[in-house]
């Protein structure tokens, strides 16, 4: 009888905390980083501040798992249909890594570009690497390409190196909406097409000091 009491407080809890994750992505869709605090979170599911505090101590650890979920998301974004060539697939893969920044741009500022998750703890970011099923996939697909002989390299330094191109191209052109990239989609293409070819021109070499994930 206490185990199944037990069992019901905790999947009540889970189910607040998904409710507040929620409510933390529709703040940061409308208001942005700054408008993410625990005291308009608590108003927005009805709660007290005080009932956020014990799921949530401070806002980074609304960010935290804000991160969380949106890595989640973004996997079940980029494995979606994917092409049968593991080259096309990577390709297909870093299209909708843009396509979710362009469609989520505060959520996507919130998760990459504030100075909050870039300054978690070694041990948190460790986590985050490997519980981060967008970069595990991305790993599985490069890790496809470099089986299939499309690249040859280490797997973690290839996937970083796509990440860094797709993430600068992600944050330039949400950050400087009227600068003269062009057409946003074929500036996308070129982008992808440009840092392809530069990673098949040579085998790449482990990043210096690195495990990898």
């Amino acid at each position: 009888m206490a185990g199944r009491a037990l069992s019901r407080r905790e999947l009540q809890k889970a189910e607040i905390r998904a409710e507040l994750i929620e409510a933390a992505h529709d703040l940061v869709r409308q208001e942005g980083y700054e408008g993410l605090t625990i005291r308009k979170l608590a108003a927005r599911v009805g709660y007290a501040p005080m009932s956020v505090y014990s799921y949530f101590p401070d806002k980074h650890a609304i960010l935290f798992a804000l991160a969380q979920d949106a890595f989640a998301m973004l996997a079940r974004r980029m494995e979606r249909d994917p092409p049968a060539g593991p080259l096309e697939a990577l390709v297909k893969l870093m299209r909708e890594y843009a396509a979710f920044g362009f469609d989520n741009p505060n959520e996507y500022r919130t998760v990459f570009m504030t100075r909050d998750p870039a300054d978690f703890p070694d041990s948190e970011m460790k986590g985050v690497q490997k519980d981060n099923p967008a970069l595990q996939l991305l790993l599985k697909r490069v890790q496809a390409c470099v089986d299939a002989g499309v690249l040859a390299g280490d797997v973690f330094a290839i996937a970083t190196l796509i990440w860094t191109f797709g993430h600068g191209m992600v944050s330039l052109l949400i950050s400087f909406p009227n600068y003269p990239f062009g057409d946003r989609d074929a500036f996308v293409e070129r982008t992808i097409e440009l840092c392809l070819a530069g990673i098949r021109s040579a085998p790449v070499a482990p990043l210096a000091n690195s495990e990898g994930c």
